[in-house]
């Protein structure tokens, strides 16, 4: 009778906002937060903490508010976001196994397919994990070592500075190709020239989708999948593009094919080849033709983003820091001289100069947000009950920032890195490549990298600011953090 009732008094805005609450409940419901989980700020109703900023400054913020454990909602996804120097060690070094997993990001779901090196997980990732890392060793012994490859493409570089004439430009784009060209030479066996206008579309790509995967709009379309496949915006053009790198990816791999010698492996396309050869019986490896794609979109990516923009980050604190410069410089031609190039057998008796390259690299604060991880089981941390399959991300920019570590966290200091004899040190809380079992894979190459081409560079030139165009310390923040386009005077020395 009271249903009765209610269904003869109800007109159709009444009958609308009875459904409308029920909607709301039954989301209030679902999305209940236990008092185990941790804490966070109010989540609007089906959207959650959308509107909340994605950047990690944003995040610090909240961490002030809530501890350094706390979580947001995005739609009705909970997320759990980890800072400070003790709480991020705790969660990837001392408990190990417990955030291995990656969860699934929509937008990264599309583009890499839950496949390949750094997005995979289980036995898939296992597999291909432990092949890139072998083969990737196996490609830096002997002649073909890593650090020849790095020693030509920097007199390469070099060169090409040098063709400037000491007028302005804009170094983006042919350090991001030099860089490109050393995890290109291990992939394919072959380098790009500068001018090579197909690779210059490639980097000019991938640099704009990593810019816009910082977008508020394109982290909607992580909410709302369905709905934003069909919505223009800034998550079209990252799609787009990545269409674009992936068909270029692929005429490298259909060469190889063509030319493939199983009993003579060029480089690291050829080695993958051979392991589908060898593999074919346990599919569950995933060693394909898909994957070997999108595995050496993991590795050019890897390989060439984040080295790339600490080598710019160093030009544009090499302009604010003269005499940081000249102090660099004064060390290279006391260990070096003229005479030849830089070599890894240089670095250890060049402390000023390794201190310089990592406080680049903590205050550049490259990837301020790291990769996202999730709970591979049910973890305790912070005192708080974390459920296996909830999304987690470490705030790396909130370690390399960490008052409690660091005496001067907001001002460059190359001193973090030495100690009273002025001899360098190495600091716990110097996480730019994160830590743990999802480390980066290119962490060894990319401190040869830094070190080579920052040495090679500072050997051949002083770097000034072009007078009224003092490039800004503030970072662009897309995945990684980058400058603000700049122009440099390279001035041979």
């Amino acid at each position: 009778m009271i249903f009765q009732a209610l269904f003869e008094c109800l007109d159709v805005s009444g009958w609308l906002l009875l459904g409308l609450a029920a909607l709301l409940l039954t989301d209030v419901v679902r999305n209940w937060r236990p008092g185990t989980f941790p804490p966070g700020p109010l989540a609007l109703p089906v959207l959650g903490n959308v509107f909340t900023g994605v950047d990690y400054k944003a995040m610090e913020n909240l961490a002030k508010q809530y501890g350094p454990v706390f979580s947001l909602r995005r739609g009705s996804e909970r997320m759990v976001f980890i800072c400070g120097y003790r709480m991020v060690k705790e969660a990837l070094v001392n408990q190990l196994d417990s955030f291995v997993d990656r969860p699934v990001v929509p937008l990264f779901d599309v583009i890499f397919k839950g496949i390949g090196v750094v997005l995979s997980n289980g036995y898939l990732w296992k597999k291909h994990r432990k092949f890139t890392v072998t083969h990737l060793r196996y490609f830096g012994e002997g002649q073909r070592s890593l650090e020849n490859y790095i020693k030509v493409e920097c007199s390469f570089l070099c060169e090409a500075f040098k063709e400037e004439q000491g007028k302005p430009f804009n170094p983006h784009y042919t350090i991001t190709n030099a860089v490109g060209n050393i995890i290109s030479s291990v992939l394919f066996g072959h380098r790009f020239e500068y001018t090579d206008g197909n690779f210059r579309k490639f980097l000019e790509l991938d640099n704009e989708a990593i810019l816009l995967f910082g977008s508020l709009q394109t982290q909607l379309y992580n909410v709302f999948p369905s709905l934003f496949n069909y919505l223009p915006g800034p998550h079209q053009t990252v799609l787009a593009n990545y269409k674009v790198i992936e068909l270029f990816l692929q005429k490298e791999v259909q060469k190889h094919q063509e030319e493939w010698n199983p009993d003579q492996p060029r480089d690291y396309v050829d080695m993958y080849l051979a392991e589908m050869d060898k593999m074919k019986d346990d599919p569950q490896a995933g060693f394909n033709i898909e994957s070997l794609v999108v595995t050496t979109l993991d590795l050019m990516e890897a390989g060439t983003e984040t080295a790339a923009t600490t080598l710019r980050w160093a030009l544009v604190y090499m302009m604010h820091y003269p005499e940081i410069q000249k102090k660099v410089q004064a060390e290279i031609d006391n260990v070096i001289g003229q005479s030849r190039q830089p070599a890894m057998s240089d670095r250890p008796a060049m402390p000023y100069t390794e201190a310089v390259i990592y406080e680049i690299q903590r205050l550049g604060n490259i990837v301020p947000l790291g990769f996202p991880k999730m709970a591979s089981k049910e973890a305790s941390l912070g005192g708080y009950i974390i459920p296996k399959g909830t999304a987690i991300i470490t705030n790396l920019a909130s370690v390399l920032f960490d008052k409690n570590e660091w005496e001067t966290p907001d001002t460059f200091n190359p001193q973090h890195f030495l100690d009273s004899e002025g001899l360098f040190r190495r600091r716990d809380a110097f996480l730019p490549f994160s830590a743990g079992k999802r480390a980066c894979l290119g962490e060894q190459l990319a401190r040869m990298e830094l070190f080579l081409f920052f040495t090679a560079l500072l050997q051949r030139f002083t770097f000034t600011a072009i007078p009224g165009e003092k490039p800004s310390l503030e970072g662009l923040q897309g995945f990684t953090q980058s400058p603000e386009e700049f122009r440099t005077l390279a001035v041979p020395r």
